[in-house]
């Protein structure tokens, strides 16, 4: 059948802003207690929970353990850690312990409890700030307590915190009383991970890292004994330092010490003496075998009981290997998954991670070494529309200034009924990532294929400061946020342009976060100039002295000093760079979508841009959404930011369409 002639962004698509909302988010935390597999997915239309999933070894279809208001997150760093944990018991089923978002408390529920499960508290409610906050739970059954992180507001700033590895016994003890609460360490460090003990139960490791680094830039490896009574004791820092990220510590089945470190320049995989600290690479590669740590509990590797280590390794997407340390041999999972999450569970010779790929979302799978089959075991991708609607993306690598290598993906229309005019180009939306320590993953999302179904191209940009590309590629952003991931973005939009892929007249930027900040800054930069016709910001930085120590969550509050310059060394950088100081070279339209309960971009940075660009004829629409943070979580408001997002393109474009609400953009 002959396709229908119609121009460029007008094209009528099954793809709307309520099936996106209604697929958003995807499975999170695997784990095995015993031969069940648990994990959290999300639930956009449940007021954005996360669910706790339960697959019991017969097989069957995974089900919520616990039902709504359940929601087991939590908000340690702002980003979240780990939030659950569980053992197998010899008799009335699972031990479950988990954290519960509406709280921040943690809690036990015995799943197959006579009369169906109810959660009992484990810890008391913070009365103080922001309160008492836990992750990356591990339960010892054998000692009656839960090892976790715990994050202590000290008083009501941000910045009025403390992070502590403790036990949390669970008999209940201590959720009326919080000094029940058994500190492992002193606070000594600002950063820690959850201590890890080795199989013989007489030694721990965790990481640990302050201010102003980043875990990115570098982190210490703590070891300990631990004592008779369960306490770590004699503490010393066996690896790491400012120059050196280790990003997970892991103890083999034969108590052999694993880590995966950027020392080579690269995150690889090292073995480490736990005496000596010595380190061999046991596979080096110019590859990534970690990412970013910006959760607490994020598992990029997991030792098998054979000695063999499944990895995810790669450049620009991580897939899934399995490691032999004696052979240095790495065998990649076989399947249609090239991107694996930083999360990964072992049973026996079973691995269950995350995965997803340019044709499927994420689904839980499972690999099993022994047969080499891989399966999926929960969340399974189903095609909400045909595939033919949904454009399959073209790895690119472009020339940015002074031809530095820039990473990218290119997403064209696609429809498969509908063709443009002869001779016309189509536009683009140029999509930068959050973070800035960050990267795209190249995962099927209904959210690409929502613009690109309609006739409008998509392209992500991996600009330098990206993670997946190796130590240096990270650093290219050291003092030149604003700049690099600038120059980055308009250096690939311009190329689609010269190749006569993308209309110069119709290309437009958006992005959250960090990404937020690149867009707004786009709109401002000489190195960007006019290349963008409009703008789509969501809860970006706008105001770097509002992103600051006391002015931000503690996480990110020092994160200026490498993204920007240490204050005392660049005066001025920050406020010359800040989208807030230049509103006067805003001439493109944008809008700005705001979770009014932002703790990491606060709305207020949204409000003095807004302020600043008043009454300079640039027409902008602000939208605000009641109980979203820092991304948004509830089907309603990710719907309606879609809607406002292309309204935008629409009205700028000059895009026909009747299914399109108008966006009141005023100057």
């Amino acid at each position: 059948m002959a396709r229908i002639v119609s121009p460029y962004g007008t094209w009528p698509s099954p793809v709307d802003a309520a099936l996106v909302a209604a697929h958003d988010g995807k499975p999170e935390y695997p784990g095995a207690v015993g031969e069940e597999l648990w994990w959290t997915e999300p639930r956009p239309g449940e007021g954005g929970r996360r669910a706790l999933m339960r697959r019991k070894a017969d097989g069957g279809p995974a089900r919520a353990a616990l039902p709504a208001p359940w929601n087991v997150r939590n908000r340690v760093l702002e980003y979240g850690g780990h939030p659950w944990a569980g053992v197998p018991r010899p008799a009335g089923g699972p031990l479950i312990v988990f954290t519960h978002a509406g709280d921040q408390r943690m809690y036990a529920f015995e799943p197959d409890a006579p009369g169906g499960p109810s959660p009992v508290p484990l810890t008391p409610v913070g009365t103080v700030g922001d309160g008492l906050r836990w992750c990356d739970l591990r339960v010892l059954p054998g000692r009656g307590v839960v090892w976790a992180v715990l994050e202590e507001s000290t008083g009501p700033g941000p910045a009025d915190v403390r992070r502590v590895p403790v036990a949390v016994p669970l008999d209940g003890s201590a959720a009326g009383d919080r000094s029940a609460v058994v500190e492992l360490t002193d606070d000594r460090h600002r950063f820690v991970t959850g201590p890890r003990i080795s199989p013989d139960g007489r030694r721990a490791v965790w990481l640990a890292w302050d201010h102003p680094r980043m875990p990115w830039d570098g982190t210490e490896l703590k070891i300990a004994a631990v004592t008779p009574e369960g306490l770590p004791a004699d503490v010393r820092t066996l690896a790491g330092g400012p120059g050196e990220a280790i990003a997970q510590a892991e103890w083999a089945a034969d108590g052999s010490l694993l880590v995966v470190t950027d020392r080579s320049g690269w995150w690889n995989l090292h073995r480490i003496d736990p005496e000596t600290g010595e380190a061999v690479n046991l596979c080096p590669r110019e590859e990534e075998f970690a990412d970013a740590l910006w959760k607490i509990g994020t598992r990029w590797f997991a030792p098998l009981p054979d000695g063999l280590v499944a990895v995810t390794h790669g450049q620009g997407s991580l897939r899934l290997g399995i490691l032999d340390p004696v052979t240095c041999e790495l065998t990649d999972a076989p399947g249609p998954w090239t991107e694996w999450a930083p999360a990964l569970a072992v049973q026996d010779t079973r691995i269950t991670g995350v995965a997803g790929g340019p044709e499927r979302g994420w689904e839980v799978v499972q690999l099993d070494t022994a047969t080499g089959h891989t399966l999926v075991v929960g969340a399974g991708h189903r095609d909400p529309v045909a595939p033919a609607y949904c454009s399959p993306p073209a790895e690119r690598v472009f020339a940015g200034p002074g031809g530095r290598e820039v990473f990218a993906r290119v997403y064209p229309p696609c429809h498969p009924e509908r063709t443009a005019p002869d001779g016309e180009l189509p536009p683009y939306v140029v999509w930068a990532h959050g973070g800035p320590t960050g990267r795209f993953a190249a995962v099927w999302s209904l959210e690409t294929a929502f613009l690109t179904s309609r006739g409008i191209g998509v392209v992500t940009v991996d600009y330098g400061g990206s993670t997946g590309y190796g130590r240096a590629y990270r650093e290219r952003l050291r003092g030149q946020w604003g700049v690099v991931d600038v120059e980055d973005c308009a250096a690939v939009a311009r190329a689609l342009v010269a190749e006569g892929a993308a209309d110069p007249a119709r290309l437009a930027i958006r992005g959250g976060s960090a990404g937020g900040w690149t867009a707004a800054a786009s709109l401002v930069s000489e190195a960007a100039g006019d290349l963008y016709a409009c703008a789509a910001i969501s809860y970006p930085v706008l105001d770097l002295a509002g992103w600051t120590a006391g002015s931000t969550h503690d996480f990110e509050s020092h994160y200026l000093e490498t993204l920007i310059g240490p204050p005392e060394e660049v005066p001025g950088r920050g406020a010359e760079r800040s989208p807030v100081n230049r509103a006067d070279r805003v001439r493109a339209p944008f809008v700005l979508l705001q979770g009014l309960e932002d703790a990491i971009c606060p709305p207020e940075q949204c409000e003095r841009f807004l302020a600043a660009v008043a009454g300079r004829g640039v027409p902008h629409a602000c939208l605000t959404f009641e109980g979203e943070g820092h991304g948004f979580r509830r089907a309603e408001t990710i719907e309606r930011a879609l809607q406002a997002e292309l309204a935008l393109y629409a009205q700028t474009f000059g895009l026909e369409r009747n299914d399109v609400p108008h966006l009141d953009l005023r100057p």
